[in-house]
């Protein structure tokens, strides 16, 4: 099993180091052909230090971005160039390559920028607080109850969007002395307002079943993939029925880290393939798709991991299920809702037909959900979120209107000043 491994690796490094360097000239060429930015255009900035790997992260903001920069110019920076890559070509607003510190710093001088966003926590993020005299904002990139949610790094930031009351009694917990009152700003769900696209089948009267697991996760107390315990067997529950559409969309780190999990996620895959083979009118769908909002309104139900799907799809307001951690270390949050949700058990992951029959006539069920969604959320109405995210950005461009006009007079330090190799002083 080692030797094998070892050649799995080292087959690995090699196709990633001949995509890497594809990838090098490709963006090169793009890169050359895009138009400068024009010069003191953006105030907002949305910094991005990861790879393609993560640009999940970004994606679920697009739509939200793309409306706000029609009031607030915004660019997205980049740090590494196949997530650039990417980015200039899914993202509806300009991306700025900033591999070095330098790069970084001369789009700060050449720019106006007085928000930068901020959708993970990576390591690098430091590199960019550095800079004063703009406020640094931890928009994160879901909502959920996995103990990232939890993390101290909230202080790192001047303000944080939450999504509501449930994100404020979760960190209300662990964070001591932290004024969330003026750093904690509720916006909801924006995302949800854009839950909408172009089906890629046709409707029919198939009950439509999204399958949403995370990855298996890089440590026991985050384990909450389920595509190894619960996937194979409820996947190919569900193609036996021929009165289910399946949308199986797992996460994109799925088997990184633990090869028999990914060699679960090809069988499920296969199996899509296969049934739609025998029957074409089945349109089952394997979803790699970058646009997240028609799978969490279209499915009649959803089947998610404890991941931030669970509350992308909560915002729907329509029915789901949560699959049950079989490690037992996995943390789970039982204080929010995964202490009243549906769960499924490994176990039961063969009988998800019955299960999801069950869900979906059980009245009472659906009174918790209501209950749920309006603590997590706030105001459902379609608009509600977009508008509150509209107006924090609204109060931090006053907040920040009011102490330039408090430190107009100070004597300006040259944030921007480097040593010889480019790394701040």
């Amino acid at each position: 099993m080692g030797i094998q491994r070892d050649v799995r690796l080292a087959i690995k490094l090699v196709k990633d180091v001949s995509a890497s360097r594809k990838a090098k000239g490709i963006l090169t060429s793009r890169l050359a052909a895009q138009a400068p930015l024009p010069a003191h255009h953006f105030k907002i900035a949305v910094y991005f230090a990861d790879g393609p790997v993560n640009l999940y992260q970004m994606r679920q903001w697009y739509k939200p971005l793309a409306k706000l920069a029609e009031t607030w110019p915004v660019v997205i920076l980049s740090r590494t160039g196949g997530g650039t890559l990417k980015l200039i070509a899914e993202s509806p607003v300009p991306v700025a390559f900033v591999r070095k510190v330098t790069d970084l710093e001369q789009v700060l001088a050449d720019q106006d920028i007085r928000i930068v966003f901020y959708v993970n926590q990576n390591a690098k993020n430091f590199q960019m607080m550095r800079y004063g005299r703009r406020w640094h904002v931890f928009i994160n990139h879901g909502e959920s109850d996995k103990m990232y949610m939890t993390t101290n790094q909230f202080k790192a930031y001047d303000y944080a969007f939450v999504a509501g009351e449930a994100a404020l009694s979760r960190l209300d917990k662990v964070l001591w002395d932290y004024d969330f009152d003026k750093r904690a700003l509720k916006i909801g769900r924006p995302q949800a307002d854009y839950y909408s696209g172009v089906l890629p089948y046709t409707p029919d009267d198939r009950e439509v079943v999204l399958y949403a697991p995370t990855w298996e996760g890089d440590r026991a107390a985050a384990a909450y993939g389920s595509i190894a315990t619960h996937g194979v067997a409820l996947v190919t529950a569900l193609l036996k029925t021929g009165r289910h559409r399946v949308i199986y969309r797992p996460h994109p780190r799925s088997g990184v880290v633990d090869h028999e999990y990914g060699v679960a996620n090809k069988r499920i895959i296969q199996a899509i393939a296969a049934a739609n083979a025998r029957d074409s009118t089945a349109q089952h769908i394997y979803d790699t798709g970058a646009d997240l909002g028609w799978q969490l309104s279209a499915a009649d139900v959803a089947i998610v991991d404890i991941s931030a799907m669970v509350y992308d799809r909560l915002a729907a307001g329509k029915p789901l299920m949560i699959t049950r951690p079989v490690n037992p270390e996995a943390q789970i949050d039982t204080g929010g809702y995964l202490s009243d949700c549906e769960w499924l058990l490994a176990g039961d992951a063969s009988n998800v037909v019955d299960a999801l029959e069950k869900l979906t006539h059980d009245e009472t069920a659906e009174a918790r959900l209501a209950m749920w969604v309006e603590r997590y959320f706030g105001d459902p109405t379609p608009g509600a979120a977009t508008a509150r995210f509209h107006d924090a950005v609204q109060h931090l461009m006053g907040e920040w209107d009011r102490f330039a006009a408090i430190h107009a007079a100070d004597g300006v330090i040259d944030e921007l000043e480097q040593e010889p190799d480019g790394e701040p002083v």
